[in-house]
């Protein structure tokens, strides 16, 4: 039963944001009031224990937000981190030829993985093929 609910939720989910996708503004309109409200609702949920009362909030928060990992990413991100420890600039004090590289590099690695994905499909083709039956081969 719960994975019938759980399927048709996914199966809803998808057909929507394929609608709001063609609809920008109107998807960050929904997308905005469906966030407030939710804060609103914790907010709100929140008010009835009194220990989740100014600092008994802040000491919940962490502790959950340490538990399950979001602590540090969700206050300064990932992408920051990522470019702390590899010791690079900011993007603000990138040149634009630096930026122009990077886009580049990643041009350049998607076209290698474009290329090794057509190279996979003609293998299989061939197996395909020499097979006769479009069984693998052994």
């Amino acid at each position: 039963m719960m994975e019938k609910i759980i399927k048709f939720f996914d199966r809803f989910e998808d057909r929507v944001r394929h609608v709001l996708s063609h609809k920008p503004i109107l998807y960050a309109f929904l997308g905005g009031v469906g966030i407030v409200l939710f804060w609103k609702g914790v907010w709100e949920t929140a008010e009835y224990f009194p220990i989740l009362d100014g600092i008994g909030s802040v000491v919940a928060s962490i502790l959950l937000l340490l538990a399950i990992g979001l602590f540090v990413s969700s206050f300064i991100g990932d992408s920051i981190l990522i470019t702390g420890l590899k010791s690079q600039k900011k993007i603000t004090e990138k040149t634009e030829a630096e930026v122009s590289m990077e886009e580049s590099g990643i041009v350049k690695m998607n076209e290698k993985i474009n290329k090794m994905e057509r190279d996979i499909e003609e293998i299989k083709m061939a197996v395909i093929e020499k097979n006769g039956t479009g069984k693998k081969a052994k």
